[in-house]
């Protein structure tokens, strides 16, 4: 089985039928049924609507493909519910993808081939394959390479919709960072970290009370039949509204920071293996349980790198092939004897580190762009590269010291600001699909 990204591995593109109202308008108005068709030879069925999401439309033949794919992809994992229950799990999370896909649409959010192309070769290096041994695998796993490629492109729409939509109106301050880790100073095991199973019974905005009744009602018996040995995998696959339902509920690992503020409230005090009362929130009811917990080393040394270099960036005076000489020159005047600060500071485009003779300074790894850093790892100290170019323009590079740094400070703030970034995109992602749910208008063409 590939080894993909999960946001890859439940989603195939499937056969779209988007004639099919019409095709359905004509038998009816033919006084024929829209699922059957007599002929003298026998009984030809067509495919049918399942569901009607605003003026969009899921058929059988496209739920039962998802279904079949997302039994393939969990079968071997775990006891799956029973077809009818996980049926319906499929078909919400197929309604959601639509009215996400839909939104961007109507956005203008497109994704160019080469983005879609590159993506798809780093998931084949990822799996150590080259693109004809992947599309054959594809085969072979019974995916169409085209309505694999039509899946990457809606998973890459869905997240720069994501991104637009949420991820990038999240905002974290200082004070937000310092806070954070003065709690965690005096919060107990604070550098834990933990794995946790999740289920969440949702409850539409603006919920009445009997709706609050009925799914906490609905929390508390699927935490008893948990208690009373049910398997929690997959009770989570085929009751929770989280988006981890099909996945079994799990969270993976998670610091507390990346939490709710109300499941790290309590997770101090669960063991490995206890599952907590049901626990309230604006999007409904969760149920969560500790899986592991482990304590990572927090101190971080990094490698530093003190570099200079020279760049030529190619214009309408300059060639590519010109830029690439003067640097071959310019190296040459180098290992020669000239002082290479001097002539950054003559020669070198990149006007910020030439009054410095070129230098860049100490720097961490991943603060350069990849084929810099590339080439910069491959030098010892005093060494100079060839020529070679970026997409700032030509440079060389000489290496100047390299040292470990106990970069602890810097590295936990970044950590807290990653971690609270997370967990308020988390919560205000989950608010917008659930607004957006609420909005569409969705009807079920079958008795749930």
């Amino acid at each position: 089985m590939l080894s993909l990204p999960a946001c890859f591995l439940l989603n195939i593109e499937l056969i779209r039928m988007k004639v099919l109202p019409l095709l359905f308008l004509l038998l009816t108005l033919l006084g024929a049924s829209p699922t059957i068709m007599a002929k003298k030879s026998g009984i030809l069925e067509l495919d049918h609507i399942i569901a009607v999401v605003n003026d969009d439309v899921i058929t059988r033949v496209e739920l039962d493909n998802r279904l079949q794919l997302v039994k393939k992809q969990l079968g071997a994992r775990t006891q799956l519910p029973d077809d009818t229950i996980l049926r319906k799990q499929v078909l919400e999370r197929m309604i959601m993808e639509k009215l996400q896909l839909q939104i961007a649409k109507r956005s203008g959010i497109r994704v160019d081939d080469e983005t879609i192309n590159r993506v798809i070769e780093n998931i084949a290096r990822e799996n150590k394959l080259s693109m004809e041994q992947f599309q054959k695998v594809l085969d072979r796993d019974g995916m169409a390479f085209a309505g694999f490629r039509e899946n990457v492109k809606n998973e890459l729409l869905i997240n720069e919709l994501r991104k637009q939509q949420v991820k990038n109106k999240i905002t974290v301050s200082e004070q937000e960072v310092n806070n954070y880790l003065a709690n965690k100073a005096n919060m107990k095991n604070h550098d834990e970290e933990y794995r946790l199973s999740h289920i969440l019974i949702a409850t539409p905005e603006a919920a009445t009370p009997l709706q609050i009744q009925k799914a906490r009602r609905r929390a508390e018996a699927l935490r008893k039949r948990i208690l009373d040995g049910e398997d929690f995998t997959r009770l989570a696959i085929g009751n929770s509204d989280g988006p981890q339902a099909l996945k079994g509920g799990d969270l993976g690992w998670r610091k507390a920071g990346q939490m709710p503020t109300f499941f790290s409230h309590i997770i101090n005090d669960m063991k490995i293996g206890d599952v907590s009362s049901p626990l309230r929130s604006a999007s409904g009811f969760h149920i969560i349980k500790l899986t592991d917990k482990r304590s990572p080393d927090q101190s971080h040394e990094v490698q530093q790198t003190l570099a200079r270099h020279i760049l030529i960036r190619p214009n309408q005076l300059i060639s590519n092939d010109d830029a690439r000489k003067q640097l071959q020159a310019l190296r040459a005047r180098i290992i020669a004897g000239e002082d290479f600060a001097q002539l950054a500071r003559t020669h070198s485009a990149d006007t910020a580190s030439a009054t410095e003779g070129g230098s860049l300074g100490w720097t961490n790894p991943g603060t350069m762009v990849p084929k810099f850093e590339e080439e910069m790892n491959k030098l010892k100290p005093g060494e100079i590269s060839q020529p070679f170019r970026t997409q700032f323009g030509w440079h060389i590079i000489q290496v100047v010291s390299r040292r470990t740094h106990d970069d602890s400070k810097q590295y936990l703030r970044n950590q807290a600001r990653m971690l609270i970034g997370k967990r308020k995109a988390d919560e205000a992602t989950q608010n917008w699909l659930r607004r957006i749910r609420s909005e569409a208008y969705v009807d079920y063409r079958f008795n749930q």
